[in-house]
């Protein structure tokens, strides 16, 4: 197992394949795990780096707010220890957010960002209430917190559909702590707009999203690929917040595509 250190704290990482570098960052309540059939595909032309962010995996915390900010220099600090001075990033929800910062603090280090089944916006004040209602949940009982959170990320007609997969993905989210759930929330809801990079950023920047997403809604989506810039997208039909397993063909289809035109 490789790590990196950021604020005393250990950072997981893996890297396989060869090419140029393509950084994968997961979501809320995820590891890298999230990555493993996409890494045995991408690994074939492009050398693939995944990350758990801290308090996630095998990742360790290192305070009570794991700001965005403090993620993306975490993930900096894996790709200082790689010598990877330029790099694709593919963020997941949580992962683009991390993105989204890594390319605010170190344009120079970016090729290009997937916001996969993510958004450049800041919580809404509705949304940050709500995070402080799950961190309120998350003290008394993380694991009920879990239980009942996890399903709601997937449209209801793919609960049964794709049961096993999410029970897996279920059980990878049970390793996230306490501390790592709560840190994260609050990192989150914390996290001030990024819009400004649509417009501005050096590097294009590629939206994949569900129009069935119960998480961020596609309206969200629509509005910001209006935006005159280096901003492109695509909208999936089927998939909720979970393309990776609701979609997963079609998915990973956008991403290579995206990868290859830049």
């Amino acid at each position: 197992m490789a790590f990196a250190e950021y604020k005393r704290a250990k950072i997981y990482y893996s890297e396989t394949g060869k090419g140029r570098t393509v950084i994968l960052l997961h979501g809320f309540l995820e590891s890298s795990n999230m990555w493993k059939t996409y890494i045995s595909t991408l690994r074939k032309k492009y050398r693939v780096v995944s990350i758990d962010l801290p308090g996630h995996g095998n990742s360790e915390c290192f305070g009570y707010v794991h700001t965005m900010d403090e993620m993306a220099e975490a993930v900096k600090a894996v790709l200082s220890q790689l010598k990877i001075r330029k790099a694709s990033l593919v963020g997941h929800s949580m992962g683009g957010y991390v993105a989204l910062a890594f390319g605010d603090l170190f344009p120079d280090n970016v090729k290009s960002i997937c916001l996969f089944f993510s958004t450049s916006w800041a919580d809404s004040p509705q949304k940050k209430q709500g995070r402080n209602q799950a961190i309120e949940v998350v003290k008394k009982n993380h694991k009920s917190f879990i239980r009942v959170a996890f399903p709601m990320l997937f449209r209801s007609k793919f609960r049964k559909i794709f049961g096993d997969e999410i029970k897996a993905a279920k059980e990878d989210a049970f390793r996230t702590s306490k501390q790592g759930i709560i840190a994260a929330l609050e990192g989150m809801k914390r996290r001030r707009s990024r819009e400004m990079l649509l417009k501005f950023a050096p590097y294009p920047i590629h939206f994949i999203s569900g129009q069935r997403d119960p998480i961020i809604p596609v309206e969200s989506i629509r509005a910001q690929l209006k935006i005159k810039g280096t901003v492109s997208g695509a909208i999936l039909k089927e998939p909720g917040h979970m393309g990776h397993i609701e979609a997963p063909s079609n998915c990973l289809g956008e991403i290579f595509d995206f990868l290859n035109r830049n």
